[in-house]
């Protein structure tokens, strides 16, 4: 079951062409392999980022936009989705509305331009990139996972419902694990100090998303997931720079 709940976890994070075997059990367990899509992610961001024959600011949108392509913009379009939703006043019924429909607003445009230029600027900037990709992706993902184990879904149905009940202790631990692993090259090459601030700012970028949503929302949507990932991914990069 671990195989196809990772598969699931790519299959549901990315647009890579497998074809897991579907069983409920494997969906409630998938996202402890969330960080586990989000190394493949990073890992062939890595590829394209050593392999990029440009000036680093160049190769640094270059690869964003590989890896914004390989999950067909996912995480974006939640982004973009959850400003647009919870921007304003609008009470939740009409906030979880506006959430669900396919036009993008203001507030989603404004988002969606910051965290595309504050992420290609930061890569350009940062050492070591290849394992910093792999290290944010990983990390940004397990931010989703904690985020999930400790709110509760705010829809009675809808894309994240499938996996709300399987967000476990074991999950909790199996994300974390697969973070810590993928830290360890990082932690290697970069001054524990800039790591520290790293984890720091992803920590703050998703708490200031999950706070939001709870707020306003009383509990997450798969939209509120995706800010969690941009967010998180965003204060990474910051904290690595400061």
């Amino acid at each position: 079951m671990a195989l196809n709940a990772f598969l699931l976890a790519v299959q549901f994070l990315t647009r890579l062409p497998v074809r897991p075997e579907y069983s409920e059990a494997a969906m409630e367990a998938s996202p402890r392999f969330y960080p586990a899509a989000g190394v493949v992610v990073g890992g062939i961001g890595a590829c394209v980022w050593m392999l990029a024959p440009w000036p680093p600011l160049v190769s640094a949108f270059v690869t964003l936009a590989v890896m914004v392509a390989l999950t067909g913009g996912l995480h974006e379009d939640g982004l973009a989705d959850t400003f647009d939703g919870l921007g304003g006043v609008r009470p939740k019924d009409r906030a979880l509305e506006i959430m669900r429909d396919s036009r993008i607003g203001t507030y989603g445009v404004v988002a969606l331009v910051f965290s595309l230029a504050l992420r290609g600027l930061g890569y350009a900037e940062v050492q070591a990139l290849p394992w910093v990709l792999i290290a944010g992706a990983a990390a940004s993902r397990g931010a989703m996972v904690w985020a999930m184990a400790t709110s509760t879904y705010a829809r009675p149905s809808g894309a994240g419902s499938a996996v709300a009940g399987g967000i476990d202790a074991a999950t909790v631990r199996v994300a974390a694990g697969t973070v810590a692993l993928a830290w360890v090259p990082m932690v290697f090459v970069l001054p524990l100090a800039q790591v520290a601030l790293a984890a720091l700012g992803l920590c703050l970028g998703a708490w200031v998303i999950r706070s939001w949503y709870m707020r306003r929302l009383g509990g997450y949507t798969g939209d509120c997931m995706g800010a969690v990932q941009q967010a998180a991914e965003i204060g990474f990069i910051l904290g690595l720079l400061a």
